[in-house]
C-alpha cells in the first residue's frame, strides 16, 4: 500500500468552535468527538482532528479542492459571516477571487488564524482556461 494521510491535527482554542467554522464553511456533516479531539471527516477520507492548546497557535495552510457548488455555497457562507476572504495567500488581493486552472479559488481564516483556502480545480489541472 502507498502511503496515504489519515489524518492531522489542527491546534485551536476551542475545539467546538473551529471544527464547526471549518465544516459549516465546508458543507460537511458537523464534527464527531473522539477523545479529546472533535474531528472533521473529508470525503477522501482524511480527516481533521480539531485539539485544544493554550499559549500560541502557530497559523497553517490547509487546502480543499471543492466542487462548483460546495464552492459556491462556502463562498456564499464566507459572505454572510462577513468574513475577510482573498485571491492569494499573501492576502494582497482583499475581496477578489482567483480563477487558477480554469477553476475558482479563495483564501480566508479561521477563528485561530490559520489559513484556509477553498479551490475548485488542483493546481496545475492541465485544462488550464
Amino acid at each position: 500500500m502507498a502511503a496515504m494521510l489519515n489524518h492531522t491535527i489542527v491546534w485551536c482554542r476551542d475545539r467546538h468552535r473551529s471544527s464547526a467554522f471549518v465544516a459549516e464553511s465546508l458543507s460537511l456533516p458537523a464534527a464527531r468527538a473522539f477523545g479529546h479531539f472533535m474531528v472533521v471527516e473529508l470525503a477522501n477520507g482524511v480527516s481533521l482532528d480539531f485539539a485544544e492548546k493554550e499559549g500560541p497557535i502557530s497559523g497553517q495552510h490547509y487546502a480543499f479542492l471543492v466542487s462548483e457548488a460546495e464552492f459556491d455555497a462556502g463562498f456564499a457562507q464566507l459572505k454572510a459571516r462577513g468574513s475577510a476572504y482573498w485571491a492569494d495567500p499573501a492576502r494582497r488581493k482583499p475581496g477578489e477571487i482567483n480563477r487558477h486552472w480554469g477553476g475558482r479559488g479563495v483564501y480566508f481564516e479561521d477563528p485561530d488564524g490559520h489559513l484556509l483556502e477553498m479551490i475548485t480545480k488542483p493546481y496545475g489541472a492541465e485544462d488550464d482556461a
